[in-house]
């Protein structure tokens, strides 16, 4: 399947649509407008900072219609949602598996150039079935390290 950074805008939102119905969502220009903001970076941004983007193509969109598009897009599997203890979450469009490093002075989140590998085999006791698992590289960026 080809990625959205990859065809011309009107097959992306097409691709796009298709996505959407398949989970029962509609298409809205919102839900394009907040995916494009997504697909169109590489860097991990926050509900506020894919608000400020979006609102550069439409000026009256509110920040509640963009955490509800930002849900809908997780929840058919389009992007996903990176939540942190201090209940901070970022978006992320690339939904392969794969690692993140974030910085624990600025926040900053980037993706790990290492491939993800399957699921080890854990025992945790208690009947608990393990899913997934999810790696988080944490420490400092350049910037935040003074290098």
């Amino acid at each position: 399947m080809p990625t959205i950074a990859s065809v011309l805008p009107e097959e992306a939102d097409a691709m796009l649509r298709r996505a959407l119905e398949a989970h029962g969502q509609r298409f809205t220009e919102q839900r394009a407008a907040v995916y494009r903001v997504l697909r169109g970076t590489c860097e991990h941004p926050t509900a506020d900072e894919v608000f400020t983007a979006v609102r550069g193509e439409i000026a009256d969109i509110s920040l509640a219609t963009v955490y509800k598009a930002l849900e809908t897009l997780v929840s058919c599997s389009l992007a996903v949602k990176l939540t942190y203890g201090d209940d901070s979450a970022r978006y992320d469009a690339r939904t392969d598996d794969h690692y993140h490093s974030r910085c624990l002075a600025c926040g900053v989140v980037r993706d790990v150039a290492a491939e993800a590998t399957e699921v080890p085999h854990f025992e945790v006791g208690g009947g608990f079935r393990v899913e997934g698992y999810r790696v988080e590289v944490v420490g400092y960026c350049p910037a935040c390290a003074g290098a």
